[in-house]
């Protein structure tokens, strides 16, 4: 069977990683038929790269735009004091590792980690 779906978790807080790779793909993935579904998950250090920087927070909306579903881990959230810019980027504040599991065993999602 093959898989249909792509979860893509975000654990670095480097900006030029973020922007070079699983930014500039996810802006693209579901718009070219790469993928049926896709998900962005931001995890530790990758929440506070989002709370502070504004051109990553208007890439965020913009892959948003495209249909690419996101969310960020409620602890790293909560450390790094970001609900409140999380909430208004339309990033769900979720336990993550539910999602995460979810999608390691499952046989329609790949997942990527970065």
């Amino acid at each position: 069977m093959e898989k249909t779906n792509l979860l893509i978790v975000l654990s670095s807080g480097d900006k030029e990683v973020a922007n070079k790779f699983p930014l500039l793909y996810s802006s693209v993935i579901l718009e070219r038929n790469y993928w049926k579904k896709a998900h962005l998950m931001l995890w530790g250090p990758s929440i506070k790269l989002a709370k502070k920087d504004k051109k990553i927070q208007q890439q965020l909306l913009e892959i948003q735009a495209t249909g690419v579903k996101m969310s960020a881990c409620i602890v790293c959230v909560e450390d790094y004091k970001a609900v409140k810019q999380l909430e208004k980027l339309n990033i769900k504040i979720v336990h993550t590792g539910e999602l995460l599991t979810k999608a390691l065993k499952s046989d329609k999602w790949a997942v990527m980690t970065i």
